[in-house]
């Protein structure tokens, strides 16, 4: 499909990839500088800003390893996001697919950017209910949900066009 005036282009995407990236990177700025390691900060009676550091990836997965982890999903991110920049380029004219890849890819980028600085990633929002504590999370890892549950409902809706 030729890309028309309306269409966003590959630098588009990457702008707001890259705007999703500040965002993340600014809030774990402030993140650090208020809070100390364990601090919890209630918001409201089902969230709390906290301050976690996870050497792990989705829900603290290999967090106790030996610290080869780190390195492995800075390789991980860059290598996706080589992909992702890559099917940008030959589907950016797929409106949600392609929000999807760059909500996906400011995200992944987002975390890189914390192994490959700090070590391992800064987490900051806790949302609880009932006693029950969701692991804490950051912005780069809300860009990656909410990109996951768009690369899903554009299947689908592909599914059922064909």
């Amino acid at each position: 499909m030729p890309k028309t005036s309306s269409t966003p282009g590959l630098s588009q995407w990457l702008l707001v990839a890259a705007l999703i990236i500040v965002a993340d990177q600014l809030t774990k700025v402030l993140v650090i500088g208020a809070f100390q390691l364990g601090d919890t900060r209630p918001v409201t009676g089902f969230f709390n800003l906290v301050r976690a550091h996870n050497y792990g990836a989705a829900f603290s997965f290999l967090h106790t390893a030996s610290g080869w982890q780190r390195w492995f999903f800075i390789g991980l991110g860059l290598v996706a996001a080589c992909f992702i920049i890559w099917m940008l380029r030959r589907h950016g004219q797929q409106r949600m697919f392609a929000w999807a890849l760059t909500l996906i890819l400011g995200g992944a980028l987002g975390n890189v950017i914390d192994r490959a600085v700090h070590g391992y990633v800064v987490d900051f929002i806790q949302v609880h209910a009932g006693g029950w504590y969701f692991p804490a999370f950051n912005v780069a890892d809300s860009a990656i949900s909410v990109g996951a549950v768009l690369l899903i409902l554009d299947e689908l809706r592909r599914v059922r066009k064909g």
